[in-house]
């Protein structure tokens, strides 16, 4: 997660965070494929499993890839191991693109006060829907970190080793319903993207350049940290949830019910405050979804004491924890990407 936030942005945005209605709310569950505990959801909900993850992870924030700056050979042997993954299940890039990679330019990064970043690379793996593949749920994680200072590797196993392993395994899962017979009825677009320490760069390059269009995009579920915990909610089996209800009253409601159903952790709204002084909703990838008017969720562990430290490692991940996190995304994923219709944004 990027550390040092400038408001460049208007707060409006946070202005509106009410309550969901509860007759859209009971309508939202009774119609969930989740709730119904469908056999088709059930078996595929089960191929997440704690030590694929933690397999992926013992790659991803390895001393091989040298903290993942930015366009450094470390964070492109990153990207080639991921790319190598999606291939392996089957799973190609969005035929529009023509491969995994979409470049974002040095000059545009520098221009956002990006200094002398090279150029690099957002990943894109990408599922076509059954029914309404023009439709697309979006399932993103930064993949890049802040790489080595003075000779010291700083792994960044957390941030976001962890959502960009979530992000993989999510894929894994959808893959293999669709291998069975059941792929999402909507596309679902698995987008790891770059240069988000040094300001959301990746992000805010696919919003300004689409693969798809952003009125077709129906929701993005963002995954940054959570694979820890932090010191309030130390030992606890908690997430944060961010944003959820800022644009679609539905969203909220469909993540709460997919938990329910699933490992019923505790969701944590502290920040969705808008006067909370650290000014999360602002400071991942999603924002710049959100800006663009598309409904957002961000899954958020906290801030912990490893946090940009080099004592950010793999060694420290709970596992189990970061599994029912991945769960509950690819829950309210499953919902998101099956239900009859879109998610409608309500708020402003």
């Amino acid at each position: 997660m990027r550390k040092l936030f400038i408001p460049l942005f208007s707060v409006a945005v946070l202005v509106s965070c009410g309550t969901a209605k509860k007759t859209s709310g009971m309508e939202t569950a009774q119609s969930s494929t989740v709730v119904k505990g469908s056999k088709a959801f059930v078996s595929t909900y089960k191929e997440i499993k704690a030590e694929d993850l933690k397999k992926n992870l013992y790659v991803i924030a390895s001393d091989e890839m040298e903290g993942r700056d930015t366009g450094s050979p470390g964070q492109k042997r990153a990207g080639e191991y991921m790319v190598n993954y999606y291939k392996s299940l089957g799973i190609s890039y969005p035929k529009a693109l023509g491969s995994y990679y979409q470049k974002v330019p040095a000059d545009f990064m520098k221009k956002r006060g990006g200094g002398n970043l090279p150029d690099s690379e957002n990943i894109l793996a990408f599922i076509e829907g059954s029914e309404k593949p023009q439709e697309i749920v979006v399932i993103s994680g930064h993949y890049d970190h802040v790489g080595t200072r003075n000779g010291v590797v700083y792994n960044g196993a957390d941030d976001d080793g962890s959502g960009t392993v979530a992000v993989m395994e999510i894929a894994k899962a959808f893959q293999a319903a669709k291998k069975a017979g059941n792929g999402p009825k909507r596309s679902i677009l698995f987008l790891h993207v770059t240069g988000e320490e040094h300001g959301l760069f990746g992000s805010e390059y696919y919003t300004d350049h689409p693969v798809f269009p952003l009125a077709n995009t129906v929701v993005d579920l963002n995954i940054d940290m959570i694979g820890r915990d932090d010191p309030e909610n130390r030992g606890k089996q908690y997430v944060y949830v961010i944003g959820s209800e800022m644009l679609s009253s539905q969203l909220k409601v469909i993540n709460e019910a997919a938990n329910k159903m699933t490992n019923n952790l505790e969701l944590n709204y502290r920040y969705d405050d808008p006067n909370d002084t650290e000014r999360l909703y602002y400071r991942s990838d999603h924002y710049n979804f959100a800006k663009n008017n598309v409904p957002v969720a961000f899954f958020f562990d906290g801030i912990h004491e490893d946090y940009h430290k080099p004592t950010d490692d793999v060694e420290k991940i709970d596992y189990k924890l970061l599994a029912k996190r991945t769960q509950l995304v690819f829950a309210t994923a499953w919902e998101l990407a099956n239900r009859p219709e879109r998610i409608t944004v309500d708020k402003k």
